[in-house]
């Protein structure tokens, strides 16, 4: 991008190179209004967003728990009228809960979220939700101005200029 001239009166933000002359600026935003706390915010908001695959995944652990709770208390009961030992018996009703364990399904899709989100604001890429971020996945091609930023989503010519030998 190129330089643009600024007068007095005019906003500038971090970042602003001065090239020539005195600057003298008032600082508008500081702390939670500044640019990065607005940014640091979009963060912690889409990481605390649901994703429609989470609400599956809770549907389907709400479902799961009681199943695999009612087949480990089977597994005690049948252990223990096989065997008559208790011990057996809540050894193997234990390890149906742990085996069959849903955490995993409840805690895999917020814990990717987190991660996908932290991780693509490390390199510049900010989600606003999780919604969003499992949309993306659908995403073939993305097309980005040189300074590498979307603004409107609609680009619009401003300006022609003809190459060398080429008239309007």
């Amino acid at each position: 991008s190129l330089p643009v001239d600024k007068h007095a009166g005019d906003k500038v933000y971090a970042g602003t190179l001065n090239q020539q002359g005195l600057l003298k600026c008032k600082a508008q935003g500081i702390g939670a209004t500044t640019m990065l706390a607005g940014i640091i915010r979009l963060v912690r908001e889409a990481q605390g967003t649901k994703a429609p695959i989470q609400r599956l995944a809770d549907q389907v652990a709400g479902m799961f728990v009681p199943v695999v709770v009612v087949i480990s208390a089977l597994t005690f009961a049948g252990w223990w009228a096989y065997s008559g030992d208790l011990a057996p018996a809540l050894v193997n009703a234990v390890a149906v809960l742990v085996i069959a364990c849903p955490c995993a399904l409840g805690l895999a899709t917020p814990t990717a979220i987190m991660v996908g989100t932290g991780r693509g604001a490390q390199v510049g890429v900010l989600v606003k939700n999780a919604v969003d971020l499992e949309q993306a996945e659908q995403i073939r091609t993305l097309i980005l101005d040189k300074t590498r930023t979307l603004t409107e989503g609609k680009p619009v010519v401003t300006d022609v200029i003809p190459a060398d030998g080429i008239s309007n």
